[in-house]
């Protein structure tokens, strides 16, 4: 199976763009793939409980069940830690299910994946 790593950007301000990067991981991840997904920018705030569970892309679904399905089948979260610092975005909205990381972290993440998907 593949690598991928996907570079989410896009934040509530666009919730179809944001809720497609999620439900192209979770195509990924239930087809077997190795799913690592890096959030950065507005994306971050993707994580919050309230954006989980209110936001609705237009023809991709529901953020929240592609979350937890990119998370309950092995996917891994990065967030930018420099975005999440300057959105107020902090481990308690991690839940366990991502960890902070550096463009270092991004660059190695993007050279290890078989494909790079951008959103």
């Amino acid at each position: 199976m593949a690598h991928f790593l996907i570079h989410l950007t896009h934040g509530p301000e666009h919730p179809t763009q944001a809720a497609l990067g999620f439900l192209v991981a979770r195509a990924a991840v239930d087809e077997g793939h190795d799913v690592s997904m890096f959030l950065a920018g507005d994306a971050v705030q993707l994580v919050r409980a309230p954006v989980l569970d209110g936001l609705v892309g237009l023809g991709t679904g529901e953020l929240r069940e592609s979350f937890e399905a990119v998370v309950d089948g092995g996917g891994r979260l990065y967030l930018s830690g420099m975005s999440s610092k300057a959105r107020g975005v902090g481990e308690a909205e991690l839940e366990g299910s991502a960890q902070f990381a550096t463009p270092h972290d991004l660059l190695k993440l993007s050279l290890e994946a078989d494909r790079v998907l951008t959103y």
